[in-house]
This record gives C-alpha cells, sequence and structure tokens, in this order.
C-alpha cells in the first residue's frame, strides 16, 4: 500500500490535511467544514496546527518522521527520525527502509500551545532488554 508516490504524492499531504482539519473542528465543534473556512479565529488556529509523522514497520519498530529525505534511490523509504532520547539529539539519524515494512502511518495534529509534555514512545529507539544471570 505505502510506495513512493505514496510520501511524495497528494495521499501523504491529504492524511496530514485531514489530522488538521479534524483538530481544529474539535476546538470549534460549533462550525462545518463549509463554514469554518470564513471563520477567523479558525483560521488563526489552524495555521498555528503543527503535525507529527509517526511510521510503524512490519518488524516492531517506529519512527518519528523529523523530515523526508531526497535522495535519488527511490527503492526505499529514506527519512530522518526524530530521536526521543536526548543523547541522539547531537547529531541526525538517517534510516531507509523498504516501502513494503511500512504497515502503518499516523499523523497527529495538535496546536504548540497545547502539545503534550509526554512525547510518545517511539520503539525505534528502544533499548535491548538485558538479561541477568543468576549468580553460581
Amino acid at each position: 500500500m505505502f510506495d513512493f508516490d505514496w510520501f511524495h504524492g497528494h495521499q501523504f499531504l491529504e492524511q496530514k490535511e485531514e489530522a488538521k482539519w479534524r483538530c481544529a473542528l474539535r476546538r470549534f465543534p460549533d462550525l462545518s467544514r463549509d463554514d469554518a473556512g470564513d471563520n477567523e479565529d479558525f483560521r488563526q488556529f489552524w495555521d498555528e496546527l503543527k503535525t507529527r509523522t509517526l511510521v510503524y514497520l512490519r518488524d516492531g519498530f517506529s519512527y518519528e518522521i523529523k523530515d523526508i529525505a531526497e535522495v535519488s534511490s527511490k527503492a526505499h523509504f529514506t527519512f530522518e527520525c526524530e530521536p526521543v532520547d536526548d543523547h541522539y539529539k547531537v547529531g541526525a539519524f538517517v534510516i531507509s527502509v523498504p516501502f513494503d515494512d511500512v504497515v502503518r502511518v499516523e499523523i497527529f495534529a495538535v496546536q504548540p500551545d497545547e502539545m503534550p509534555d509526554e512525547a510518545p514512545a517511539i520503539t525505534g529507539f528502544r533499548s535491548r532488554t538485558e538479561t541477568h544471570r543468576a549468580e553460581p
């Protein structure tokens, strides 16, 4: 289902726009989609909305996309991910995965002033569980 065109074409943009519509209409429940564009408060709120994109992979890992990389090869999905751990925020992680490994894409739209303090747990940076052996 996901391919290069999905992320660079209208489908990805439509999902972002839909998330923003739903977020804004939740804030202004008395407005319809048809009337919302004429409401100055709605338009201001809409303009301030930010989106966060999470991709879930077949192997159980998930990543927040910081930016889609512009690379010449279109065979893999290549993106910079947003590290959760502060130790990794000093550099840049660019990841390439086969498009077939992407099983779900989530777009979270939020007004920056209402951003939750806690970031969602992104398992792409989970640490390996250490096994402890009993001492003899």
